[in-house]
């Protein structure tokens, strides 16, 4: 007789809820019967039968049972792979929606759930995982949440274990972990290059796959979901409280601080993989309901994702299940947004197409919740005509790879870029002014977790990717990057200058555009991955920063803080599209093209191989007067980009844009706090970036 009791319980909320007396059981389940298995201290399993099912729900109450318990699911029901239905009550099952785990899955053990085509009939639970029950009990008191508006956000893309695992003033009980992210030392550094925003890479509770344990090797990046509720175990400290809480103190440390967390999240696909991979949670609960099956054998899985299967959000409990575990991201942990990995997926409806008004997109917009943060769409996936970019609602911004490749093929060298480069230097109106949406919607990036480093975007024109032993065939051929001469690390002075000069010149281009710009965790501190572009399964140096201040890295820092404050300048927070014409605010006109000579670009000079254009942004002009009875301007910029092998001699605009210039920005380092006329002239370098601030505008009339 088992030692614990179970009540009918109430089907809502699904998952574990604690009460203070007991807790209450609920899943979704498309079977013919549900064993909720608890184990004891002991690891001793009890099997409880359900036998209260609502509208599919099967619940239960156990009372006297406490946080901290571990439980999971049986399910019976038919065998017919066939048709898509994989009931195997010999799996363990993972409840959807734990909030927290104790264990790792073990591939060595029989977690599939078939052999040889037939079922298998072998016991899983020893090699699966433990559901923990998880009381809500965290004290927020004192926590702001910060109201970061889109056009002044700075997006740092990091791995929250690669940000700070070689850290030196982390402690080493907290590197790697979410504590390691709260250190003030962290928070610093990330406040002092401008960041308001840390996305960071899943977070949520991961199966590594089998191939890759088999190698010694893991994923390292975290797109390989099992618990949708739940913080990964990896990232909480050995002696501390727990992911689950720690989670919540190092949001409440950076909020502190005035930063946003964004997470990056895949509900695109799960752990369990194709028809060959395991049976984890989803398909021994309701394989038909959660995943897209092939219409021609429902044994085997439509893959939109290039991960063996797909979440089909067109189905009303997949759906559910995605926008539940939004909302309690948001709401209990008190996260500020969300990155979509492969958002195409998510937005396929009816026979698999992609949807602007696809259920997903539909449930986002109406929600109270999840349409009043901050929501990024990756738009595109691996399926048929995946790739949406510009295609997505209001509600969202969108990685713009547009933006990434055409400053790679500018800075490359590469002539014919300019009519591109003048879309996606200025907010790419071009793709998101039709929708209604602002320039803010474009995420602007030359580098992502996916790819070269910026570093190695300067030094390898081919992947090296022989770490991750799949004989260099994985990871992106096309990465539009050149090495300066040599691949990879020499020892050569003169290629060393160009390339630390080629990395300012791509921040110094992300951090001028109009847009939202993010940046690569570590490409502040020059970080390489040796020329590794899909560092998924590097969980060691390769991926983890080194913070080591050399005097380069020093100076390259230091330049990234100019950028930082020098992006604070209202000028490159639009609020709209330029228009090309004089504003209410501003005796001069938004948006002015020149060519090197001083003249206004033409629109031939639109379509000519040249590799150097200047642009100037008009400011918002201060009230006072000088004794002159000039307006003082406040932020209008005048930037010049030479991508040219060639110094070049650049005649300033005559007085319709100002007055006196200073160069603030030089990534040649030559002119820096040096000032010029209207008309008069100067060298700007070969492969360099000049950014000069208005001083004095023009007099005015009478």
């Amino acid at each position: 007789m088992s030692a614990y009791i179970l009540k009918p319980g109430v089907p809502y909320p699904l998952g574990a809820t604690f009460d203070g007396s007991g807790v209450n059981f609920a899943v979704y389940a498309g079977g013919t019967g549900v064993d909720l298995c608890v184990f004891d201290e002991a690891g001793v399993e009890h099997p409880l039968k359900l036998t209260e099912a609502t509208n599919s729900v099967w619940h239960g109450y156990v009372p006297g049972l406490k946080p901290g318990a571990a439980y999971g699911y049986r399910v019976y029901g038919p065998w017919s792979p066939s048709e898509g239905l994989l009931f195997n009550p010999y799996k363990l099952l993972m409840d959807p929606y734990a909030r927290a785990f104790h264990g790792h899955v073990r591939h060595t053990g029989p977690v599939h759930p078939m052999k040889n085509g037939e079922l298998d009939a072998h016991d899983s639970a020893p090699f699966m995982p433990r559901c923990l029950v998880v009381h809500d009990d965290f004290d927020w008191e004192g926590e702001k949440r910060p109201e970061v508006i889109w056009r002044r956000t700075v997006i740092y893309e990091a791995h929250l274990k690669g940000l700070t695992a070689r850290h030196p003033d982390v402690p080493p009980e907290h590197r790697g972990t979410y504590l390691g992210l709260a250190h003030p030392a962290v928070i610093e550094h990330l406040k002092s290059i401008g960041v308001t925003s840390v996305e960071l890479l899943p977070v949520h509770e991961l199966v590594p796959e089998g191939f890759l344990v088999e190698k010694g090797l893991t994923n390292a990046w975290g797109y390989n979901t099992l618990g949708f509720f739940a913080p990964d175990q990896r990232f909480a400290s050995p002696t501390g409280p727990g992911a689950v809480r720690e989670f919540k103190m190092m949001v409440k440390a950076l909020h502190a601080a005035g930063l946003e967390v964004i997470l990056d999240v895949a509900p695109n696909h799960t752990c369990e993989g194709n028809h060959q991979g395991p049976m984890l949670s989803w398909k021994g609960l309701d394989n038909r309901a959660y995943y897209w099956l092939q219409d021609a054998d429902r044994s085997k899985y439509r893959d939109f994702t290039g991960c063996g299967n797909s979440l089909n959000l067109g189905n009303p409990w997949a759906l559910k299940l995605v926008l539940d575990s939004l909302r309690h991201w948001v709401t209990e942990f008190h996260v500020d947004g969300f990155r979509f990995d492969l958002a195409t997926t998510l937005a396929r409806a009816g026979n698999g197409d992609f949807s602007a008004a696809s259920p997903f997109l539909q449930a986002i917009h109406q929600d109270p919740v999840l349409s009043r943060v901050k929501l990024i769409a990756e738009p595109w996936d691996l399926g048929s005509e995946g790739y949406r970019l510009a295609q997505y609602p209001p509600l969202f911004a969108e990685w713009n790879d547009r933006f990434r490749d055409s400053i790679r093929h500018f800075w490359k060298g590469d002539p014919w870029q300019a009519a591109e480069l003048g879309y996606r230097l200025t907010g790419s109106s071009d793709l998101f002014k039709a929708s209604g949406r602002r320039p803010t919607a474009s995420i602007n990036f030359i580098t992502a977790h996916d790819g070269f480093t910026l570093k190695d975007l300067v030094s390898y024109s081919k992947k090296h990717n022989a770490q991750n032993l799949e004989d260099n065939r994985d990871g992106n051929d096309a990465n539009h990057s050149w090495n300066c001469g040599v691949e990879g690390v020499t020892s050569d002075p003169a290629i060393n200058a160009l390339r630390a000069r080629q990395q300012r010149n791509f921040l110094a281009t992300l951090f001028l555009s109009v847009g939202t710009p993010m940046l690569n965790a570590g490409d502040e501190l020059g970080r390489t991955q040796q020329g590794n572009n899909n560092s998924y399964c590097q969980d060691n140096e390769l991926l983890w920063h080194d913070w080591s201040l050399t005097p380069e890295v020093a100076e390259h820092l230091a330049f990234v803080r100019r950028l930082a404050q020098l992006r604070r300048q209202p000028v490159l927070q639009r609020r709209n599209f330029f228009l090309g014409q004089t504003l209410e605010d501003s005796h001069f006109h938004d948006l002015v093209w020149f060519n090197v000579d001083g003249t206004e670009m033409q629109a031939n000079d639109w379509k000519s191989p040249r590799q150097c254009m200047g642009w100037f942004l008009g400011g918002d002009a201060i009230g006072t007067r000088d004794p002159e009875g000039r307006k003082i301007v406040g932020d209008s910029l005048l930037i010049y980009l030479n991508a040219s092998a060639a110094d070049l001699l650049v005649t300033l605009p005559d007085e319709q844009v100002g007055g006196r210039w200073e160069a603030v920005i030089d990534t040649g380092l030559l002119l820096d706090g040096q000032t010029f006329a209207n008309g008069e002239r100067f060298t700007l370098q070969s492969r360099s970036v000049v950014a000069l601030k208005l001083m004095l505008a023009r007099p005015e009339p009478g």
